[in-house]
């Protein structure tokens, strides 16, 4: 949620925010409008409990012949504080209401505009070249005898897998080599429930504008979990952190549910666009002062996978019409994917202010002892899109894919992935 003091003081801000993301201003003007009957009427309900407070004391050091007619009168006035506090309590509802449909506002340098208008901001390596036809993911997956498409989709339905043998080896090995790098940043693994409550979901911002993404389950009232970030926003959920130290980083690891609704028939080949996957999610509570700082420090420790990995990529400052309702600013890391001759996702990294925070009640006390909303961010640290990457790249003519050295030892010090016969 908006911070409610930026919101009144300057609200052009949030406007040009909004218009940058492709969003309506018009809830900005709304959202004012609401905020200030909130406030008038919560001004309303003080000053009647007030002179109720007051009023009490009257009626208890009244003499005993007047006390009948006056206990009448406190009754009238209890009657009218209830209801203004009701009346209250309602406009803090609608304000609420309305000024969720805002996004975060985003940081002073994102490139405005749709998916299209992102910023490059570098590139690392250069795109592997072959002297043979590269086959692509799935074909080596199936040769290897690493990734079984047609079992999944019967036990399933499409866009689910198994992960097979040695491709089965290589995510828990890349996994292992993610959670040692955290391990060794200083976060602390968790892992974490797949399913969460509504208050949880809502409150990182996933039940907008990506509610058709999100699988539900109506007989027990929880969602299941797109990313490991929902349940370690709402880990410290109406706590107040201590942060004078260093910020809190934890690592989680969980398997993953998206439902890929409007994805069509976009990448229906292969392990890039699927309904279940695992992943090792960071995620810090970090003061806001400090919060793009981490936000480096992040897709820091996701380059050092990548170029340990041996991909070439490219990391983009993603458009303010590309971000969730939740991120001011999000850097993806884009790996070659050789068969389709162009860059794909593979981690993103998001700044999300203190915009979860302020939905989930999660503060720290500041110098003066009183409370304020921390920072929060969260980026991927290894999934299982990677191997989509990494299966292309280090191919050989014979089918075979070498391992980088980096994840050698994870699989007992194995460097090259054979066909099988």
């Amino acid at each position: 949620m908006i911070d409610p003091v930026l919101l009144r003081e300057n609200p052009d801000l949030i406007k040009r925010s909004q218009e940058a993301r492709g969003d309506s201003a018009l809830a900005v003007d709304e959202a004012l409008a609401a905020d200030a009957e909130r406030r008038a009427l919560i001004t309303s309900f003080e000053a009647l409990r007030a002179a109720q407070n007051l009023f009490g004391k009257t009626v208890a050091a009244a003499p005993a012949a007047e006390k009948k007619a006056l206990v009448a009168e406190a009754q009238s006035l209890a009657a009218e504080v209830k209801a203004a506090g009701v009346t209250a309590a309602e406009a803090e509802v609608r304000f609420t209401k309305i000024v969720k449909t805002i996004a975060n506002p985003i940081i002073d340098g994102v490139p405005s505009g749709p998916e299209d208008n992102f910023a490059t901001l570098r590139t690392h390596g250069e795109p592997p070249v072959f002297d043979f036809e590269p086959r692509d993911h799935l074909a080596l997956g199936e040769l290897l005898g690493a990734i079984d498409m047609p079992r999944g989709v019967k036990v399933s339905g499409s866009r689910f897998y198994f992960l097979k043998g040695i491709g089965a080896r290589l995510e828990i090995a890349l996994m292992n080599m993610a959670l040692d790098r955290a391990l060794a940043a200083g976060f602390v693994p968790l892992i974490t429930p797949t399913l969460v409550r509504p208050e949880i979901m809502d409150g990182t911002g996933f039940l907008g504008e990506h509610n058709d993404e999100v699988y539900y389950l109506p007989g027990d009232d929880l969602y299941l979990t797109g990313t490991s970030e929902v349940a370690l926003a709402g880990y410290h959920k109406d706590e107040i952190l201590d942060l004078s130290e260093e910020p809190l980083r934890y690592a989680g690891w969980s398997t993953c549910y998206r439902r890929e609704a409007g994805s069509g028939g976009k990448d229906t080949r292969g392990i890039i666009r699927v309904h279940q996957f695992n992943k090792l999610e960071m995620f810090t509570y970090v003061l806001p002062e400090n919060a793009e700082a981490e936000h480096d420090r992040l897709v820091a420790l996701q380059e050092g996978m990548l170029q340990s990995l041996g991909l070439s990529y490219r990391v983009i400052d993603v458009a303010a019409g590309d971000l969730g309702s939740s991120a001011a600013r999000k850097f993806d890391i884009e790996a070659w994917v050789p068969t389709q001759n162009a860059y794909r996702e593979l981690t993103s990294t998001s700044n999300c202010t203190t915009y979860q925070a302020r939905r989930l009640d999660i503060r720290y006390r500041t110098e003066t002892g009183k409370t304020a909303p921390v920072a929060t961010l969260n980026g991927t640290l290894a999934t299982t899109r990677w191997l989509v990457a990494m299966l292309e790249t280090h191919q050989q003519a014979d089918g075979s894919v070498r391992v980088p050295e980096a994840l050698q030892p994870y699989l007992g010090g194995l460097k090259v992935l054979e066909p099988l016969a």
